[in-house]
C-alpha cells in the first residue's frame, strides 16, 4: 500500500497546482518560463520560481527540447535511448512508463502506469502519495509475473534509474531505454495516455479521497483498454483487442 490518506495542501497552493496541471495538459510544450508568463496573462500572480517548484513537485517537463526533465539522481546510471527510428512490430516489443499527478478535492496523489507501445494497452498502474521508487518497482514486478517485453523505456527520473528498478529489468533480460534529456516526446505514447486520462476521467469529477480516485481510475482503465476505440490503432480498434489478438497470432 502506497498511501494511507490524501496529501492535504492549502487552498491557494491547490488552486495553483490545478491550473498548472490543466494548462500543461493543454500546452505540454510550455517550459517554466512560458507557463509563468502565460498564467500572468490570464490573471494569476505567479513567478517562475513558483512554477519551477510545481513542475518538480508534479513531475512535469516541457515536451519542447530544453532543460525541463524529471528529477534524476546523480549516482544512478543513465541508459541510452534505443527507439529513435525503431519500428514497433508486435505486442510486448516495447513497454514504457511514466508518472503523473492526479488532483483530489483537498490534495493530490501520483499515478504510474505501464503501457504497451504497439497496442497502447495499459498493462498495470498504481497510485502513491509520494514519488519514492517503491510503487513503481512493485508495479513492474506484477507486470513481469505475467510476461515481459524486449525493450523497456522510461524517462531519467530517479524512480526509474534506481538500482532496484533497472536490475529487475536486467534480471529478466530486458533492454533498458531512457528518454534523452529534455526529450519527453521520446515517450510520446505515455504522454498521450495522460492526456486521455486527464480529459476523459480526472477533470470530469471532483475526487474526495484516494479510495474514490482509485475506483474511478480502475473503471476508466477498464473502459480505455476494452471499450474505447483508439484512433491510433487500425480501424479504431481497442487496445485490448490489438494486444491479445496479435499476441495469439505471434504465439
Amino acid at each position: 500500500m502506497y498511501y494511507t490518506s490524501r496529501v492535504v495542501v492549502s487552498d491557494e497552493t491547490l488552486a495553483l497546482l490545478r491550473i498548472v496541471d490543466e494548462t500543461y495538459t493543454q500546452y505540454p510544450f510550455f517550459g517554466t518560463r512560458q507557463m509563468a508568463s502565460y498564467l500572468r496573462t490570464i490573471g494569476h500572480d505567479v513567478e517562475r520560481e513558483q512554477i519551477r517548484g510545481i513542475y518538480e513537485r508534479l513531475g512535469l517537463r516541457s515536451l519542447a527540447p530544453g532543460p525541463h526533465t524529471s528529477k534524476s539522481h546523480p549516482e544512478h546510471k543513465i541508459y541510452p535511448y534505443l527507439l529513435r527510428g525503431a519500428t514497433i512490430v508486435r505486442p510486448d516489443h516495447v513497454w514504457s512508463t511514466d508518472i503523473t499527478y492526479i488532483r483530489l478535492q483537498r490534495g493530490f496523489v501520483y499515478l504510474m502506469a505501464i503501457i504497451d507501445w504497439y497496442s497502447r494497452y495499459v498493462l498495470d498502474w498504481e497510485l502513491s502519495i509520494n514519488l519514492e521508487a517503491e510503487f513503481c518497482i512493485d508495479t513492474l514486478e506484477r507486470v513481469l509475473e505475467k510476461g515481459k517485453c524486449s525493450i523497456f523505456n522510461t524517462d531519467q527520473g530517479a524512480q526509474f534509474t534506481s538500482k532496484k528498478f533497472t536490475e529487475l529489468l536486467i534480471l529478466h533480460g530486458i533492454k533498458i531505454s531512457m528518454d534523452g534529456k529534455g526529450r519527453a516526446l521520446d515517450n510520446v505514447f505515455v504522454e498521450r495516455l495522460w492526456r486521455s486520462v486527464k480529459y476523459e476521467c480526472v477533470y470530469r469529477r471532483e475526487w474526495e479521497n484516494v479510495k474514490d480516485v482509485r475506483q474511478g481510475l480502475k473503471d476508466y482503465f477498464k473502459f480505455y483498454n476494452y471499450n474505447r476505440p483508439h484512433q491510433g490503432l487500425k480501424n479504431d480498434r481497442t487496445p485490448a483487442l490489438v494486444y491479445h489478438e496479435k499476441k495469439m497470432i505471434v504465439m
